[in-house]
């Protein structure tokens, strides 16, 4: 498999210039077969305790498949539902409390920053917004987290380099992140990164994977329990959490999404994440430069797979696109479209959506 041969999976793109991975990725046709399989031996063959042996093998193989995408050790990794609920276990389970600050950038998805009204609600710790490529030298004496994308969902921008070198806990939101751009965890040097399943690793909507070094590990109290995070559920009260980031495992996750998330990030896999990357990033900012020859004003943005460009009626525009055959969202409260370029989309996507803006 190679980048080229990508596109033939997925069938959304048979008819549409499907530009939105951002919000979901688009389903590889294997992903679904891996789903239904998984269905009708379930309907064959009873949910018995081999169909619980055969969920463990799935988690394991998934949790393998993620780690080999963040860079990280699998025992550093956890199976969640999606990028907030990784970023809710870290940001609730920290115990910060009122005098403390948590750093963030005036960007965040709300997946973040509900987790972050939370805090500030229930503990009245104090949120501080700054600019994203400022907010490695914003620290105050009292912060004690900063929470920010690793790539901004309304512009693209990539997270300083410099958060790695900070003395606090760095936690990334990587919902655009993992699939779409290069990630190693060491390197960015975060505690904790958040990612979903379900973008740029075209898995099913309810996956998401959360990294969390051990030593963030031992800071962090899990107050969900139940069979999926214990080490041994039948000790009853005496139950003790997983020792490695399966303490912060999803209660549960079907055989049949995980069998559908596996499938699809297998498939990017083996197209190799170094030309899955490069060729996302390439598409995008060609369709970048177009725009802007075609008088469109874009955002600033990184070398990643977003593109946000001006839009005198948003949701309109996407409605009217939609209606030709173009896939892309709006950003609320923003005059902006934005467009999600995935390895599997090509020049025909982009020409496309270019000849529609100007129709």
């Amino acid at each position: 498999m190679n980048c080229i041969g990508l596109r033939a999976e997925f069938p959304v793109l048979r008819t549409l210039a499907y530009l939105n991975a951002g919000t979901d990725g688009p389903l590889p046709a294997r992903a679904v077969r891996a789903a239904a399989e998984e269905l009708e031996r379930e309907a064959a063959d009873g949910r018995t305790f081999a169909h619980f042996e055969r969920r463990f093998e799935l988690n394991d193989l998934l949790r393998g498949a993620y780690a080999r995408a963040l860079d990280a050790d699998p025992a550093d990794v956890a199976l969640t539902t999606c990028t907030s609920e990784g970023i809710a276990q870290i940001v609730g389970g920290l115990h910060l409390r009122a005098g403390d600050q948590i750093l963030t950038s005036n960007e965040e998805h709300p997946g973040l920053l509900g987790a972050l009204g939370a805090a500030r609600e229930l503990h009245g710790v104090s949120v501080r917004e700054v600019p994203l490529a400022e907010i490695a030298e914003a620290l105050a004496s009292n912060t004690r987290l900063v929470a920010c994308s690793h790539v901004g969902w309304v512009s693209g921008l990539l997270a300083p380099a410099a958060l790695a070198e900070l003395d606090v806990p760095v936690l990334l939101d990587g919902a655009q992140g993992i699939g779409a751009v290069p990630v190693d965890v060491r390197t960015l040097g975060c505690a904790a990164y958040a990612g979903a399943g379900q973008k740029w690793c075209c898995g099913p909507d309810g996956t998401g994977v959360l990294y969390v070094t051990p030593e963030l590990r031992e800071r962090v109290g899990v107050s969900r329990r139940g069979y999926a995070n214990l080490e041994n559920p039948n000790d009853g009260l005496d139950a003790r959490l997983r020792e490695d980031a399966r303490r912060f495992d999803a209660m549960s996750l079907s055989a049949e999404a995980v069998a559908c998330a596996l499938a699809a990030i297998e498939l990017l896999e083996s197209a190799g994440w170094d030309s899955v990357h490069e060729r996302a990033r390439t598409l995008a900012a060609r369709l970048a430069e177009q725009l802007v020859e075609q008088g469109r004003a874009v955002a600033p943005r990184g070398p990643t797979t977003l593109v946000s460009f001006e839009s005198a009626n948003p949701e309109g525009e996407r409605e009217e696109l939609a209606q030709r055959g173009c896939v892309v969202r709006n950003i609320p409260g923003r005059p902006w479209l934005r467009a999600s370029v995935g390895a599997w989309n090509d020049e025909n996507d982009l020409g496309r959506l270019l000849e529609s803006l100007s129709a």
